[in-house]
């Protein structure tokens, strides 16, 4: 009788550790490859923790010795080793098992009794146990053999891909888009004169291929490839305030759109050096509409001025310097220098040439629904305009082409606020004051723009989006000396609604449309309507 219970006891054990036991045996198979770890549709895969090997029943926090299996337990780490913990020292014996997670604890348990017996030490096996270990493996014979089946076909799988892999540090990640825009500028004309309502459909096209590599798995070393024949949507009224998210670049050529490596610098510092960059990258958006593939699809839904601000003025790319400071877990403080044609050799060029700005940003979390931020920019354009490509961003000036330069202060202040688990509101406002330089005298002006938006994740279906945003691009309040002559005094509003719905995993269609009320801030430029029809292809 008692024999009869040791083998019971024998059983019932190898069911409860095949959970654990499962979790060696499949992560012993992955820990040659990073590989297997992506082969997601393999029914063998492991959990994502990696079980410990366990040499003593005492290093199983969650095992106590009034528990019904404790001795069966004890038997199997301590005369066997067979058993394998998780990493938090736990054995977690009351969670479910199936038949194959059984077979698959039976056969570490059969693996360890077999190199027992090939080292001359089969006195330690006990033919009552040996017995009990036979009739399981007559039981769960089919199990056994699908298993072993699984892991030959994983081995084979593994090494086809080990031999064809592109690199075992570097990543490829790609999106495409394909959008069908139309747009008109709303100007309506007095009866018989010449009409001007300018409109326009365009079918385009955006691909990006990333190279993301990483040497130590904390760094990054993004190279971004990209080909488009986005243009900018502006001959509305020749305005900025119509261009979409995803426009600009070379026209049907690939080339290097982003070049940068990032890396930690101890425990809570990371830092960013980009010869072709984005502020961005940087100085957090706080915006959960700014994707231009999956989220807005105007130019000026995405970033406020702070990140906008002496970033277009340059045909070589723009360069990037930052540093993260993590300050708590609750607060981040963000640092970057940007510098436009900081590779040409000319006057206007080099990493203090052309225009230049050193921004900050201060990010708080005070809990898990909310986000502030606010920042504040120091830039210099050497041109006319504050070089944002928004609404018109350029100071005026009795003597126009005398301004050799604009230098600017900007202030913003942002806000992500998570009202439920689907909705969401986000805003942003901000100061600009510039003073132009120019050899006829000196002139100050201050913009103005915010913008507020609601959206709604997974509002019908998982991976749905709609949002709603309304705003007012840039604006001059206040204009003194030579930039008060020829200003607009009209105030220039921006309204956008759209849905994203996800056709599959990687294919998602975004229907919208935005309106730009005087546009440029001047009403006589009508109201432009643009609509969109976007379609993102991620791979």
């Amino acid at each position: 009788m008692a024999n009869l219970f040791k083998n019971y006891s024998l059983a019932i054990s190898a069911a409860v550790a095949a959970s654990a036991l499962v979790s060696g045996a499949a992560n012993a198979q992955s820990s040659n490859s990073e590989v297997i770890r992506s082969i997601n549709s393999d029914t063998l895969a492991a959990p994502s923790a990696i079980a410990q090997n366990v040499t003593s029943v005492s290093q199983l926090s969650d095992v106590k010795a009034t528990d019904w299996a404790f001795t069966a337990l004890q038997s199997l780490v301590e005369r066997y080793g067979c058993i394998a913990g998780y990493p938090d020292s736990t054995y977690r014996g009351n969670q479910a098992t199936s038949r194959y997670e059984f077979a698959a604890g039976l056969n570490a348990c059969l693996d360890k009794i077999n190199e027992i017996i090939s080292a001359g030490l089969a006195d330690k096996v006990s033919k009552e146990d040996l017995a009990t270990l036979q009739r399981l493996q007559e039981e769960f014979a089919a199990e056994l053999a699908t298993l072993r089946g699984r892991v030959d076909a994983l081995d084979a799988k593994t090494a086809k891909l080990e031999a064809q892999q592109f690199s075992t540090t570097t990543k490829l990640r790609g999106e495409a888009i394909m959008s069908l825009a139309a747009g008109s500028d709303g100007v309506v004309t007095p009866p018989g004169a010449p009409t001007v309502d300018r409109t326009n459909t365009i079918f385009s096209y955006r691909v990006r291929l990333n190279l993301d590599t990483s040497f130590t798995g904390k760094d990054l070393l993004r190279t971004r490839l990209q080909s488009t024949n986005t243009g900018s949507f502006t001959d509305l009224a020749d305005s900025n305030s119509t261009r979409l998210a995803y426009d600009g670049g070379t026209r049907n050529v690939f080339d290097i759109n982003r070049l940068y490596y990032r890396f930690p610098v101890g425990d809570s510092i990371t830092a960013y050096v980009a010869p072709i960059g984005a502020p961005e990258d940087v100085i957090s958006p706080l915006n959960p509409l700014e994707s231009d593939g999956q989220g807005t699809i105007s130019r000026f839904g995405r970033f406020n001025p702070l990140i906008r601000l002496a970033s277009s003025g340059g045909t070589g790319g723009l360069a990037v310097a930052g540093l993260k400071f993590k300050l708590s877990n609750q607060a981040a403080l963000e640092l970057a220098y940007t510098a436009s044609n900081a590779a040409t050799t000319t006057s206007e060029g080099g990493v203090t040439g052309a225009d230049t700005k050193l921004a900050a940003q201060l990010v708080y979390k005070p809990s898990d629904a909310l986000t502030l931020g606010v920042g504040y920019a120091n830039a210099y354009s050497n041109d006319q305009k504050l070089d944002t490509g928004l609404n018109n961003d350029s100071v005026t000036s009795s003597n126009f082409a005398a301004i050799t330069g604009v230098k600017s202060n900007t202030v913003v202040g942002s806000l992500i606020w998570d009202i439920t688990k689907k909705f969401t509101l986000n805003a942003w406002g901000s100061y600009i004051f510039a003073d132009s330089e120019s050899t006829a005298g000196s002139g100050s002006t201050t913009f103005t723009s915010w913008m507020a938006a609601l959206s709604a994740k997974d509002l019908f279906t998982e991976g749905d989006l709609a949002a709603v945003m309304f705003g007012q691009p840039l604006y001059k309040t206040s204009v003194s000396g030579l930039d008060s002559v020829g200003t607009q005094t009209d105030v220039p509003y921006h309204l956008e609604a759209l849905y994203r719905f996800r056709v599959s995993k990687n294919i998602s269609i975004t229907p919208g449309v935005f309106f730009v009320f005087n546009q440029n801030s001047n009403a006589a430029n009508g109201t432009a309507t643009v609509g969109v029809i976007r379609t993102t292809f991620t791979f």
